[in-house]
């Protein structure tokens, strides 16, 4: 296959992980709607978000310690989890009825997602391996546009019920699924594993590798900040004034500081071809820990166009050093683990949002943009931890 034609494979799979991954946050967009309809405050949408998270940390360990990333064509996975998670994104809209069986539907959406994410990093790198961190740079640049989608619906449809803007990412994920099934595997992929007799041990005994090691640590610490910030983002952004100090909407703003990550991703892939993985993760980290400490100690004194120049900033970075940390895990495993290493890699990071979000979300209402000094520690353990593998600049 020519070099124009994998190209536009990747393409393909990153532009379906933009519209599989709008399932994640769809919640989130409406969250001043359901808070109206369900009587719920900050920490009832940190409940919602959690409820994601946790089916798809159920969901990367089945696929990883049952094998189950290696042992079936990536392609199969990512498609029937998109079906699967539009399904229970629909539930969700027009089946809940308050925070328990809200939380039901949106369990059973991460449950689907952990066949849309980690499967959508082992098609990029089988169809491009050589060029794996460009590659997936491109991919979680189309999930963090995925993930600010729903703000952007919410926005241009400010007029419409919550469950429209919902149902939109179902429709979007349905999408997704389409262009994968078209696709197919790349020419790269190992082929499917045999049997399952020893896959625990083999893909744990993985991370006894250095270099494996240290990208999945710098990859957990990134990981403690990230996804508690795309949650407090519109309540920050709301506490602020800043829909009234620009004149946007609060929708449209979260879109802008969510997508810019988009733009973080973009060049830190670019960079990475340069400058190696390793140097581009950690400077990301750094850029994105200062963020937290400009927001958390001067933010509440900032003219509103500085707010916005910091939110964007941190928008940019919080994600950039993700693809990075993923591509140098890829690089660091046999080839025939690395659907089963990244799901571990993937789950146990999304351990951490978990706990990130909840406590986050429960002090936010007091904290406002002090919150951010709960979301510092990240950053700064990834540094210290993936230190040995930055200085190498791999």
């Amino acid at each position: 296959m020519s070099a124009p034609q994998h190209r536009g494979a990747v393409f393909t799979v990153a532009l379906a992980q933009l519209l599989g991954t709008s399932l994640w946050f769809s919640a989130n967009a409406a969250a001043d709607d359901l808070a109206r309809a369900w009587g719920l405050g900050a920490s009832g949408i940190g409940w919602l978000t959690g409820a994601v998270q946790l089916g798809f940390i159920l969901g990367t360990l089945v696929l990883a310690l049952a094998g189950l990333a290696d042992r079936f064509a990536a392609s199969r996975i990512f498609v029937a989890s998109a079906v699967l998670g539009a399904a229970c994104n629909l539930g969700f809209a027009f089946l809940a009825t308050g925070l328990a069986s809200g939380m039901a539907f949106r369990f059973c959406v991460g449950l689907s997602l952990a066949g849309v994410y980690p499967l959508g990093m082992k098609l990029i790198v089988g169809w491009a391996p050589a060029r794996a961190g460009a590659a997936l740079a491109l991919l979680v640049a189309m999930l963090t546009l995925g993930t600010a989608l729903p703000h952007a619906l919410r926005a241009l449809g400010s007029s419409w019920d919550w469950q429209l803007v919902i149902s939109a990412s179902s429709v979007l994920a349905l999408a997704a699924a389409g262009l994968v099934a078209a696709l197919g595997d790349g020419p790269h992929a190992p082929p499917p594993l045999r049997g399952r007799r020893g896959v625990q041990a083999s893909v744990l005994q993985a991370f006894a590798a250095p270099q494996l090691r240290a990208a999945a640590l710098g990859y957990w610490g990134h990981m403690w900040e990230l996804y508690a910030f795309w949650t407090l983002v519109p309540t920050l952004l709301a506490q602020a004034g800043l829909a009234q100090r620009t004149g946007w909407s609060v929708p449209a703003l979260s879109f802008a500081v969510i997508a810019a990550g988009a733009a973080g991703c973009l060049l830190g892939g670019a960079l990475s071809q340069r400058l190696g993985s390793a140097r581009v993760a950690g400077g990301a980290l750094a850029l994105s820990g200062l963020c937290c400490v400009v927001c958390a100690a001067v933010g509440e004194r900032l003219p509103a166009a500085g707010l916005v120049l910091l939110f964007a900033v941190w928008g940019a970075a919080v994600v950039a050093d993700s693809p990075q940390f993923s591509a140098l895990s890829a690089r660091s495993c046999p080839p025939q683990w690395v659907g089963s290493a990244l799901a571990i890699q993937n789950s146990i990071g999304f351990a951490l949002t978990v706990a990130a979000i909840a406590l986050t979300t429960v002090l936010v209402e007091r904290w406002g943009l002090r919150t951010a000094w709960l979301l510092l520690p990240g950053p700064v353990l990834g540094l210290a931890l993936c230190r040995p593998l930055w200085r190498a600049g791999g």
